[in-house]
């Protein structure tokens, strides 16, 4: 009697403690909740029942103590006759009677989820009140935002008037490469011709007379050397200027973001030599169009004749090409663009990085904020795959980057017009 009244007064102690006492909804499954407003009875206690619990009509309370008793096991003894009456009031006082009474109206203890499968309903359940919560942007990406759009507004001027104060583009004069090129049709493009998309992706200078495609300039023969030593790359000296002009924008952008000017000057170097290629292919990107295959830049137009005239080659041009094809289709929003000059920026496994913990934090950082926007901010079916598809344009232009150092050497090494910070980016040097 003594072993039983003790028993009593642990499990009251434990079932006031427990999770899952009689207030408790516990795991939230099992249930099977009635449709009809009659007010329902549990079959145990006759307190106000909740729907059918492990087979029988009960409320939350008799749910979660039959799933304990269940589990325990611990032998249960009634303290009086066997025979207690079970009401909401009492119903702590016998767990014997009240699991008897459980079993009697039929409740199957085969019903009983095991603990990870309860696990496992709850993760489902909490996933599915997030999915259809509406996600908002916290404050703090908010505020990165603003900062990177400020910054790049701030930094890059959208309407390109000075791009009018470079040198100018030579498009008169035909450089010898050019006139070397085997013709694919009747007339040359220019820059005020607008060719399908198309025809626009397959112009490229080509060496096929000289060269494969994967050999250099010195494996030709000497005749074929002297050659191109004497090729005039007649958009160079334009495209040299327009170059320093962004790197010097992207400098003055990226030091304007206080998580950059946080870094050491070393990392700041590592960082700026490492993306200065990407972002200005994702800040010409803004205007390009998609339908003409030309960028569009305030006063000025540049097609892909004018990087060949500049001495690039079809190794670079064509993934360039179709790359800008395949971003611009995105349709990105302004603050998309910035983020994604932001991550490229922040990239912790650029060659001289050193404190890559940190960078890397930035980097996810950034990335989590454009993962958010894109939910935010998008709706179906525009925002469907859109941010792996960001990550895989990011990825394209990590493999142009180092075909993009090799050719800007080689026509250094013809004509040497390229500009010295230029130069200093793509240096191995520290």
């Amino acid at each position: 009697m003594q072993r039983c009244l003790l028993q009593l007064r642990m499990s009251k102690e434990m079932e006031e403690l427990s999770p899952l006492g009689d207030s408790g909804h516990g795991d939230g499954s099992e249930e099977e909740t009635e449709e009809d407003d009659e007010p329902k009875i549990c079959q145990v206690c006759g307190d106000k029942s909740t729907g059918y619990h492990f087979n029988a009509m009960t409320c939350e309370g008799c749910k979660g103590f039959f799933r304990r008793a269940m589990k325990r096991p611990a032998q249960l003894c009634c303290p009086f006759q066997n025979a207690c009456v079970i009401t909401k009031s009492n119903r702590r006082q016998c767990q014997s009677c009240r699991l008897q009474k459980c079993l009697s109206i039929g409740m199957k203890r085969e019903l009983i989820m095991s603990d990870e499968a309860v696990e496992k309903r709850r993760m489902q359940i909490r996933r599915k009140r997030m999915q259809e919560e509406p996600v908002m942007l916290s404050p703090q990406q908010e505020a990165v935002i603003q900062e990177l759009v400020a910054a790049h507004r701030k930094t890059f001027d959208m309407t390109c008037t000075q791009f009018i104060q470079f040198r100018p583009l030579d498009r008169d004069k035909k450089s010898m490469l050019e006139n070397s090129r085997e013709p694919r049709s009747g007339r040359s493009y220019t820059i005020m011709d607008k060719p399908p998309p198309e025809e626009a992706m397959q112009r490229t200078i080509s060496f096929a007379s000289v060269s494969s495609p994967s050999s250099s300039f010195q494996s030709l023969e000497s005749k074929e050397r002297k050659w191109l030593k004497s090729a005039i790359f007649t958009s160079l000296p334009h495209f040299a200027d327009l170059t320093t002009y962004m790197i010097k924008n992207i400098i003055n952008f990226s030091k304007t973001l206080p998580m950059f000017r946080a870094l050491i000057i070393e990392d700041q170097i590592s960082l700026l030599k490492g993306a200065t290629f990407e972002i200005i292919l994702i800040h010409f990107n803004m205007f390009f169009n998609e339908v003409t295959g030309i960028w569009e830049c305030g006063p000025l137009q540049y097609c892909l004749d004018d990087a060949m005239r500049a001495g690039f080659q079809r190794h670079l041009l064509d993934p360039l090409m179709n790359f800008h094809y395949t971003l611009r289709k995105l349709h990105l929003h302004e603050e998309e663009y910035v983020l994604m000059q932001a991550i490229s920026l922040f990239s912790p496994d650029r060659p001289g990085v050193t404190h890559h913990n940190e960078i890397d934090r930035n980097q996810e950082t950034l990335a989590v904020t454009l993962k958010t926007y894109i939910e935010a901010k998008r709706a179906e079916p525009e925002k469907h795959l859109l941010y792996p598809k960001i990550i895989a344009c990011l990825t394209e232009m990590r493999t142009m980057n180092e075909e993009y150092t090799k050719q800007v050497l080689k026509i250094q090494d013809i004509q040497p017009d390229v500009s010295p910070l230029l130069l200093e980016i793509i240096s191995k040097d520290g």
